[in-house]
C-alpha cells in the first residue's frame, strides 16, 4: 500500500497537461518555462564564445529586428527572444530553448531575399513556440554543451573521458519529422503574417538540398544534422502554400538583401588559422605546428583538436593564461588528481618552453600524458596529450614530435592569406551565368557561385539583377 500512496503522490507532483498556444496540442511537459528559459541562458554564452559571433553590427542589427518583429507576433511574444549571426562558414540555423536563436552566416551567404531569411528564422521561432527542444534537451544534455565551451578552455582531468568526443563538435539535436513539419508550418504562418511572399519558402529547401552536395566542414554541424529531409519538406510546403487563398502583393525584398551581403565574409576564414595536411598555421598569431598522419583535426575557436582514427586519445592546443610556459605546466599538473613528473626547461622551435609527464587518477581510469607551454610574442601556447595509461606508450612519441614541431611561422603565403567575400554586381545587361563568370571571375568555381545565387549554368541573367561573385584572398 505505502508503494501506492507514493506513486500517487509523485503524480501529483508532476505539471498537468496543458494546450500549447502555437500548435493546438495538449503536452506534458516537465521543464517549466521558467527552466527553459534558464537553459537557453546558461548556454547561450556558451555558444557565443565557442563558435564565435559575425562582427557586423549592421547585419546582427538587421537580423535582430527581422527576429524580433516575427517573436513579438508569436503566440509566446514575452520570452526573452534573442537572434544572432553566429560567424561560420557552413548552411544552418538552430534554437535554443527560451527563445535564443542563431543563423550562420554561411546560410545568409546563400539566402537571395530577406523572405528566404525570414521563413528560415521563423522555422526556429516554431521550434522554440512549440517547445520542441525544451521537451528533447534534457539538464544532462545541456551540460554537454557547457562541457565543451569549459573544457577547451581549462580542461579538468575528471572530464578527460568525455572530451575526446565533446571537443570535436557541440551536440545539436535531431528533431523528429513530426517536430520538423510542425515548426515548417509555424514558420510558413509567421512569414504569412508578417505579409511576406509564402513561395520564396520552397526555394529554402531546394537551396539546402543543393548545399549539401558541396559544403565544406565548419566548427558547427550542418542543416542536414539536425535539420533533414528537405526535398520532402520542399514539396509538402509547397503543396500548402497552392491551398492558401491569394492574399495580395507580398514582401519579397531580394534587393534590398542581396546589398546587405556585400563584404560578407566567405567559407573560412584563415586569419584565424587553416591546414595544408596535418600542418596548421595560424596568421594572425604567427605560430604552426604539425599533428600525426591520419589524425583527424578540428580548428575549434578556442582550441585546436586532433584525435587518432580510435578515438583512444587527444592532442589539444590552446592559450594559456599563466605568463610563462614555466608556469603553465606547473598550473595545469599542480590540479588534484594529478601525479606529475618533473617539469622540465626544454625549446620548441627555437622558442622557450616547459613540459612535463603525468599520470591523473579519474572516476573513469587512470591517464597518462604530456603537458607542454611555448612563449611566443607574449603569449603562452599550451600543448596537451593524453591516452589512458595502457595506451601511453603507443602515442608518446607522436605526442612528443607535435610538440616539438611548434614554432614561428615566417612561410610569405601562409602570412599573407585573406578570407573570401562576397561582392554584390548589378548587371549591365543580360548574359547567362557562364558569361557572368568569365566577365566578373570568382576565387570559387562556377558550380559554387550557381549555388550562392540559386541559378543554374545555362540560366539567362537578367540586365539590372544583383548576382553575387566571390572575391579577395590569396587564398591558402
Amino acid at each position: 500500500m505505502r508503494h501506492h500512496l507514493g506513486a500517487i503522490a509523485l503524480l501529483a507532483t508532476l505539471p498537468a497537461c496543458a494546450v500549447n498556444p502555437a500548435t493546438g496540442e495538449r503536452q506534458l511537459m516537465l521543464v517549466s518555462e521558467g527552466q527553459e528559459v534558464a537553459m537557453g541562458r546558461e548556454a547561450d554564452p556558451q555558444v557565443s564564445a565557442q563558435y564565435g559571433l559575425d562582427p557586423d553590427s549592421a547585419l546582427q542589427a538587421y537580423v535582430r529586428g527581422l527576429g524580433q518583429r516575427l517573436a513579438a507576433a508569436s503566440e509566446r511574444p514575452n520570452l526573452p527572444w534573442s537572434f544572432r549571426v553566429v560567424d561560420d562558414p557552413v548552411v544552418n540555423a538552430f534554437a535554443l530553448p527560451g527563445g535564443f536563436i542563431y543563423v550562420t552566416r554561411g546560410i545568409l551567404a546563400h539566402f537571395n531575399s530577406e523572405a528566404e531569411l525570414v521563413s528560415v528564422l521563423g522555422h526556429e521561432i516554431g521550434h522554440v513556440t512549440a517547445r520542441h527542444s525544451a521537451s528533447q534537451m534534457s539538464q544532462q544534455q545541456l551540460a554537454q554543451v557547457g562541457l565543451v565551451a569549459g573544457m577547451v578552455l581549462a580542461p579538468r582531468l575528471q572530464n578527460f573521458a568525455g572530451l575526446a568526443q565533446a571537443g570535436l563538435g557541440l551536440m545539436f539535436l535531431k528533431f523528429s519529422r513530426d517536430d520538423e513539419r510542425q515548426a515548417d508550418e509555424l514558420g510558413l504562418r509567421y512569414l504569412t503574417r508578417a505579409r511576406y511572399e509564402p513561395r520564396e519558402m520552397p526555394k529554402v529547401f531546394a537551396m539546402l538540398a543543393n548545399v549539401s552536395q558541396g559544403e565544406s566542414a565548419g566548427r558547427l554541424p550542418g542543416w542536414l544534422s539536425t535539420h533533414p529531409d528537405p526535398v520532402d519538406r520542399q514539396q509538402r510546403i509547397t503543396q500548402m502554400i497552392a491551398a492558401m487563398p491569394d492574399s495580395g502583393p507580398r514582401a519579397v525584398n531580394r534587393n534590398e538583401y542581396l546589398r546587405r551581403l556585400g563584404g560578407l565574409m566567405f567559407d573560412h576564414n584563415p586569419r584565424e588559422g587553416f591546414f595544408r595536411g596535418q600542418t596548421f598555421y595560424h596568421p594572425d598569431l604567427r605560430f604552426q605546428f604539425t599533428f600525426p598522419e591520419g589524425w583527424r583535426t578540428a580548428n575549434q575557436r578556442q582550441a585546436v583538436l586532433a584525435q587518432p582514427s580510435g578515438q583512444d586519445a587527444l592532442l589539444q592546443v590552446t592559450l594559456d593564461e599563466e605568463v610563462s610556459p614555466d608556469a603553465a605546466v606547473r598550473a595545469f599538473v599542480g590540479q588534484q588528481g594529478i601525479t606529475p613528473g618533473p617539469v622540465r626547461a626544454t625549446s620548441a622551435g627555437g622558442l622557450p618552453a616547459a613540459t612535463a609527464r603525468f599520470v591523473a587518477n579519474t572516476a573513469d581510469g587512470v591517464l597518462a600524458g604530456l603537458v607542454g607551454a611555448v612563449a611566443l610574442d607574449g603569449r603562452v601556447y599550451r600543448l596537451l596529450g593524453v591516452t589512458v595509461e595502457a595506451r601511453w606508450p603507443t602515442y608518446e612519441a607522436v605526442v612528443t614530435a607535435t610538440f616539438g614541431s611548434f614554432g614561428r611561422l615566417t612561410d610569405r603565403a601562409a602570412l599573407a592569406v585573406q578570407p573570401l567575400r562576397l561582392e554584390i554586381v548589378t548587371l549591365d545587361r543580360a548574359m547567362t551565368l557562364e558569361e557572368f563568370h568569365r566577365r566578373y571571375p570568382s576565387q570559387v568555381a562556377l558550380d559554387v557561385v550557381a549555388r550562392i545565387n540559386q541559378v543554374r549554368p545555362p540560366d539567362r541573367l537578367a540586365a539590372g539583377q544583383l548576382v553575387k561573385r566571390v572575391v579577395g584572398g590569396p587564398v591558402p
